[in-house]
């Protein structure tokens, strides 16, 4: 799996992945979700003209998977991750978020963040075990950009399904989720 910036060409098939990524929603009574549109051609060209736009190709370079973000708050917000089906539970989403972690730490920027649906297994779980945590409302990492997405995430109906707001501080993505970093004097410490 290549991990590379979207090219023009290619944004009608980031919209295919997305209507085959939201059909999984049909199956937990989320049939809206399902249905909702991806994003117009003309907002995925803008997230691929500002750089903000990754897909996950496979051997052929075709696309499976691609992720968009924003800078919110001194953070790399995910906007948008989405794996098709036909690639799913092969390590595709968590190539992508570190894509993400590894270029957002490069630029300086503090976290990622990202909102998603509590409950549902591929979503909030999944991204915990990918080294996010929930955010509360009372949590000052919770910022002013943040509630401001959920607020236009609600207006667009998204709020019928409990929705979290997730971090996740770059200092520990660079070790990934599951490995612990090597210091200086462990044998297998390479700088």
């Amino acid at each position: 799996m290549r991990i590379r910036a979207a090219v023009a060409a290619e944004l009608p098939l980031l919209q295919d992945i997305e209507r085959a990524a939201g059909e999984p929603f049909r199956a937990l009574g989320m049939a809206a979700i399902a249905d909702d549109d991806p994003p117009p051609l003309e907002t995925l060209e803008a997230y691929r003209r500002a750089g903000r736009a990754w897909v996950a190709a496979d051997a052929a370079d075709r696309p499976v998977a691609y992720l968009l973000t924003d800078p919110v708050d001194g953070a790399a917000h995910v906007e948008q991750v989405s794996v098709h089906p036909d690639a799913a539970r092969r390590g595709v989403g968590r190539a992508l978020i570190e894509h993400l972690a590894e270029t957002a730490g490069r630029e300086g920027l503090t976290a990622l963040t990202l909102t998603t649906f509590a409950e549902v297994p591929w979503n909030a779980p999944y991204y915990a075990r990918l080294g996010f945590r929930p955010l509360a409302d009372a949590d000052p990492a919770l910022t002013d950009g943040l509630r401001a997405i959920r607020r236009a995430e609600a207006a667009h109906g998204l709020a019928a399904w409990p929705r979290v707001c997730m971090r996740r501080d770059l200092a520990d993505a660079r070790w990934g989720a599951c490995r612990k970093p090597r210091l200086p004097g462990d044998a297998r410490h390479t700088p």
